[in-house]
């Protein structure tokens, strides 16, 4: 039997993009799997969010861009239907997080009636960075791409499989075209 010498570099080629692709596409480590406590200190389990979409937000509310609470909580009732925000709180920028859970929490609903999701405080960067933001910043854990969080109400998006689709920095609003095209 003759093997076409062509057939055969177009098989290796195809066979090296197709591993390739595979290995990115396969992270190591699921956003399931990752142990984080809501604000009230109870577990939350991210696996009840298979099937939607998740938005994680850092948050503070003494930050320039605390306002943005209001267009998350809008996010969420719009589309609630296959989308979860998920706001994590982080004192690690400025110190505009130097609330207790319960400051937060009243902070939160008083000004801007949050009724999504509110994660406790954690760190989103640095020597004691949550699992939750390595996965979300390592592209060798979550098979997509590195970033960094720069700053207080970095937006991070997963889709209904918890394969990591894209992020967004502070500037970009949650009700901005960029996001709620990845959201509908």
């Amino acid at each position: 039997m003759k093997i076409n010498k062509n057939f055969l570099i177009l098989f290796a080629i195809m066979f090296s993009i197709f591993s390739n692709a595979q290995t990115l596409k396969d992270p190591s480590t699921s956003i399931y799997d990752i142990k984080i406590n809501t604000l009230d200190g109870k577990p939350l389990d991210l696996n009840t969010f298979k099937g939607k979409k998740i938005l994680f937000v850092n948050v503070a509310s003494e930050c320039g861009f605390t306002k943005q609470y209001a267009d998350l909580q809008e996010l969420h009732e719009t589309y609630n239907d296959n989308l979860v925000v998920i706001g994590v709180p982080s004192n690690q920028f400025g110190g505009q997080e130097p609330g207790t859970a319960s400051q937060i929490k009243t902070f939160c609903e008083k000004n801007f009636g949050v009724t999504f999701q509110l994660t406790e405080k954690i760190d989103v960067k640095g020597d004691n960075q949550h699992p939750l933001y390595k996965w979300l910043t390592s592209e060798e854990l979550n098979g997509t791409t590195n970033s960094s969080v720069k700053w207080n109400f970095q937006k991070y998006i997963v889709n209904e499989k918890g394969q990591f689709v894209d992020y967004f920095y502070s500037m970009t609003k949650p009700m901005s075209s960029k996001i709620t095209k990845l959201v509908k």
